[in-house]
């Protein structure tokens, strides 16, 4: 067989693995890539770039975070959500702390983030994903600030969706602490809209984008901004500013809580991430 053969071949079995929707040109003018993630192997997650969370976490969700419910296939990180139980090992029927005081998990998935491994101050961010907006499922694409603890290390949520009064919603937002509760500056943006202009937005692709200088933040969804939030106004009661220190990138498909009621759904879930990249303004 001729090496021009093989190299049909090869292209073939490339855009029949599901590469074909692999946006392979990521420059991007002004910018330089300085991390990046395509997923473009069978498998585990990468060990040197993600580390996972661990079992209950936060927010009072039905699900069980661990390893196996993350993996690549098919040139995409896959976050899968099922309906299976598992056995809390921290189990304690006297204890008030809701981590504890749950004897089994009815849900499993995965978190991962790259705490300790990766994190950048300013520039931009680009996820290109799929998101599951059946009821129940909380997708997040966030970053949290690497100095304090939370709220105070600070929040940015390039993409959340959940319900809010059992209406579907995609999210763009920034938390830090304020002197005797969490600061938000929160856009909520009904699922419909996008729905009314597409019927079958659901099943695609989308790009969400986070542009952080030193003076803003902006969300963007598909090139549309969402939010700005300024950073002359995002001041913690102490007065650090938690958005102008390094921030590390977290995936995360949560279960139940603000997703709403899993029952109704059909499962596994999954939650699909073709790349993440981040670039920084060339000097």
């Amino acid at each position: 067989m001729t090496y021009s053969k093989l190299l049909v071949i090869g292209l073939f079995v490339y855009l029949l693995s599901g590469c074909q929707n692999k946006d392979l040109n990521s420059d991007i003018p002004g910018y330089r890539l300085i991390w990046q993630d395509e997923f473009d192997h069978e498998g585990q997650v990468d060990s040197t770039k993600w580390s996972f969370e661990s079992g209950f976490v936060r927010n009072e969700e039905l699900q069980w975070y661990q390893p196996d419910n993350a993996f690549c296939e098919k040139g995409l990180l896959i976050i899968e959500g099922k309906q299976e139980q598992v056995i809390n090992p921290s189990y304690d029927s006297t204890s008030s702390n809701w981590r504890k005081n749950r004897l089994v998990a009815p849900f499993t998935s995965s978190s991962i983030n790259t705490k300790g491994k990766f994190s950048f101050q300013y520039g931009l961010m680009e996820v290109k994903a799929k998101i599951n907006t059946s009821s129940g499922m909380w997708p997040a694409i966030w970053t949290l600030g690497i100095e304090k603890p939370w709220p105070a290390n600070g929040e940015i949520d390039v993409m959340e969706f959940y319900r809010v009064l059992d209406q579907p919603v995609i999210l763009a937002n920034a938390a830090w602490k304020g002197v005797d509760r969490t600061n938000w500056d929160s856009e909520r943006i009904p699922l419909s809209r996008f729905l009314d202009k597409d019927s079958s937005w659901t099943e695609q692709f989308h790009v969400w984008k986070m542009d952080w200088t030193k003076q803003y933040i902006r969300l963007y969804l598909d090139e549309e901004l969402l939010n700005e939030i300024p950073l002359d106004s995002t001041l913690n009661s102490d007065g650090f500013n938690p958005f102008r220190q390094p921030h590390y990138v977290l995936l995360n498909l949560a279960i139940g809580s603000n997703g709403g009621d899993p029952s109704r759904s059909q499962w596994p879930g999954r939650y699909e991430i073709d790349y993440v990249r981040v670039y920084k303004r060339e000097e």
